[in-house]
């Protein structure tokens, strides 16, 4: 069901450098919402797209996502204040599939929100990986109650193992048996995820970030191929199976 809603801003904060999260009050939204669908958030009358952006946590009636300013839109997002009514468009796209068994949720920058909710709806442990412990130690405190165990990998070594999450990835897989992997973030480390997931014989589901304008499948900007063909990512996913996007091999 897709539905507006003109949503309380219960918090907007600053959790690292350009990185914010936003709680709504919306209580409908979060009983039609499930882990892995995103909104579309109109900023002002100023702009005719609204912005895309994942559901992080539907806990308590309350709507939390992410984002990081990057442009004029999120910036004026970021202004936003407590009390003020954001007008959102959601619950859209497809989420991930419900499993039984521990999953293993991979992610990277951004790409950890949609992972979060489906932290708060599975049972799971995550592998976050990003540039510096900055990036990641906010990260670390919302995973926290909702998952079994937390691996880290960082750039700089600063936090957790040095590299990416795909040089941590074989070495968690051989310790601990796991239903499926999960993964959003950077598309180059999706597609490790998924040849290393293949090798291990592991169904994995990635979920992709995409410039959507309309959220609704109507202006194909967010289109990508898969083996079954052209896909919209706002309306066939933004959750799909990594084989059909990726290959067997990642490739």
């Amino acid at each position: 069901m897709i539905k507006t809603f003109d949503a309380e801003i219960l918090a907007n904060e600053q959790v690292a450098e350009k990185i914010f999260r936003m709680t709504v009050d919306a209580p409908e939204l979060a009983e039609i919402s499930h882990a892995g669908q995103f909104v579309q958030v109109k900023i002002s009358d100023a702009f005719t797209l609204r912005r895309p952006l994942g559901i992080a946590s539907t806990a308590n009636g309350h709507v939390k996502i992410f984002y990081r300013v990057v442009g004029h839109g999120t910036e004026i997002l970021s202004t936003r204040r407590t009390g003020e009514r954001l007008d959102i468009l959601g619950a859209l796209g497809n989420g991930f599939t419900p499993r039984n068994g521990k999953i293993l949720l991979v992610g990277g920058g951004m790409g950890l929100a949609p992972l979060l909710c489906a932290a708060e709806n599975f049972s799971a442990d995550v592998l976050m990986g990003g540039r510096n412990v900055g990036e990641v130690k906010f990260w670390y405190t919302e995973f926290r109650p909702n998952v079994e165990e937390i691996f880290i990998t960082t750039d700089d070594g600063s936090i957790g193992k040095y590299g990416f999450v795909t040089d941590a990835l074989p070495e968690i897989l051989s310790r601990k048996n796991y239903s499926a992997i999960l993964t959003c973030g950077p598309e180059i480390m999706m597609r490790n995820v998924t040849k290393i997931a293949t090798e291990k014989n592991l169904p994995c589901e990635v979920s992709f970030e995409k410039r959507m304008a309309c959220g609704l499948g109507a202006c194909l900007s967010c289109s990508i191929d898969t083996v079954d063909g052209r896909k919209k990512v706002c309306k066939d996913g933004p959750v799909f199976d990594a084989r059909k996007v990726f290959g067997g091999d990642g490739a």
